[in-house]
């Protein structure tokens, strides 16, 4: 779409992919006391087969040659991390890329054997808690499978995108449709029960008819979550260098929204409930890991590119493998960005997430954080501005929720709800 000001559907981005590591370290080196310890980590393994060509998250092609320099590394990194928290009790762990199931599974063997020495995971181990590993339907085989269900994996997420060759063409995905369901089930038998799928419409070239049978397919499937992404023309991606070229147009808005009312109403009838913009799952099925983003809880995360969230601060490790390979003071990665905390930063971030999900916003919670920076006033007549736009239920609830309408503007409610805090 043209006009970020007007209709904003699901984006193919995850924050946690997007914002993800920890320092417990100030820009000069110090250590920060008295942290409020995390329940989460993200774990960022940066190796592809192949770049594709709308993605934007760090990745490079995997030649095999640093896998195992990496995964000392990323040892090293979360043994630094963990001894500002002894055994701490994690809820989820949440492992992206790249194409994480590319590390090989004696490697897996040993980033599973450290989490379960230097982090308490107990509940995840009885269920109660969450660790998920994005996979590549082609990179997933028995040997990977039991791996990583041996050391704990409870829930798969298959980067499906289509289940046309043409389209899948289009992304420059190289996968074979059909190895979708036989790594869900490969998975399924190794014990991994909790399965996701992702798929992105708006395609070049796709019609209504085409999205309508990749839903079809999706839930045939034995998955318990879907999620489904407009595709988005990130900066200084191979796909956004092709449509300035001219060689291909990008979906009519008209359609996209259609098939974002499709996706909706099909997955509502198939039982998979919308609990943020672009994620459906079943009930008792949400991504906890994803929600603690949404809901702006503090994460750990380690490997290069990842950002994290802890004590107020937000940071981002380097993203470059090399600079990441070298050892620094104490086995932290080298940081390439950081945020101090800041009371108006940490509300418009949440803000922004978290109308995005089916629960909306804690409004009590922000009109109180509001008040403390002298704008309380703004952002309830912004509130006021959306609900008059249709795009907010009740501006004087306990919680700012989205109407359906509201859904497809979710990205420009963050924007004006954010815009009120500012002078």
């Amino acid at each position: 779409m043209t006009d970020d000001t007007a209709i904003s559907l699901p984006m193919q981005r995850s924050i946690g992919s997007s914002r993800q590591v920890f320092a417990p370290r100030s820009a000069s080196g110090a250590a920060y006391p008295n942290t409020t310890p995390p329940k989460s980590l993200y774990i960022h393994i940066p190796f592809c087969f192949h770049k594709c060509h709308y993605c934007d998250f760090y990745s490079i092609v995997d030649r095999q040659d640093r896998q195992a320099a990496f995964t000392d590394r990323l040892i090293r990194e979360l043994r630094a991390q963990a001894s500002y928290f002894p055994d701490l009790p994690l809820e989820t762990v949440f492992v992206g890329g790249g194409t994480p199931t590319l590390l090989a599974p004696k490697l897996w063997e040993r980033l599973l054997a450290e989490l379960h020495s230097v982090f308490d995971l107990s509940e995840i181990r009885d269920g109660k808690g969450e660790f998920s590993v994005e996979c590549n339907p082609e990179t997933v085989d028995n040997q990977i499978a039991e791996v990583l269900a041996g050391g704990g994996v409870n829930r798969a997420s298959i980067g499906a995108q289509s289940f046309n060759t043409d389209h899948l063409k289009a992304l420059e995905r190289h996968h074979n449709p059909d190895r979708v369901p036989e790594a869900l089930e490969t998975l399924g038998n190794a014990g991994i029960s909790r399965r996701s799928i992702d798929l992105i419409y708006a395609i070049p070239g796709q019609t209504l008819e085409d999205f309508d049978a990749d839903l079809e397919h999706a839930l045939s499937l034995p998955i318990e979550h879907i999620s489904a992404y407009g595709l988005t023309y990130e900066p200084n991606t191979a796909m956004t260098a092709r449509l300035n070229r001219g060689q291909f147009s990008r979906a009519p808005e008209k359609l996209e929204v259609d098939m974002y009312n499709h996706c909706l109403a099909t997955f509502d009838a198939a039982g998979f409930k919308r609990y943020e913009v672009s994620n459906h799952a079943k009930p008792g099925a949400e991504c906890l890991h994803n929600m603690n983003y949404w809901r702006s809880e503090p994460w750990l995360a380690v490997g290069p590119s990842a950002s994290g969230h802890l004590n107020g601060y937000r940071w981002k490790n380097t993203p470059r493998l090399d600079d990441y390979l070298k050892l620094s003071d104490r086995g932290f990665a080298p940081i390439c960005d950081i945020e101090p905390p800041d009371t108006r930063r940490a509300l418009m971030d949440l803000l922004m997430t978290s109308i995005r999900l089916s629960e909306g916003v804690d409004a009590v919670s922000a009109r109180m954080t509001a008040s403390t920076i002298e704008k309380q006033d703004q952002l309830c007549q912004a509130v006021q501005s959306c609900h008059d736009s249709g795009w907010i239920e009740h501006p004087y609830a306990e919680r700012w929720v989205l109407t359906d309408h509201g859904f497809l503007f979710a990205d420009r409610v963050g924007g004006e709800l954010i815009g009120a805090l500012l002078d």
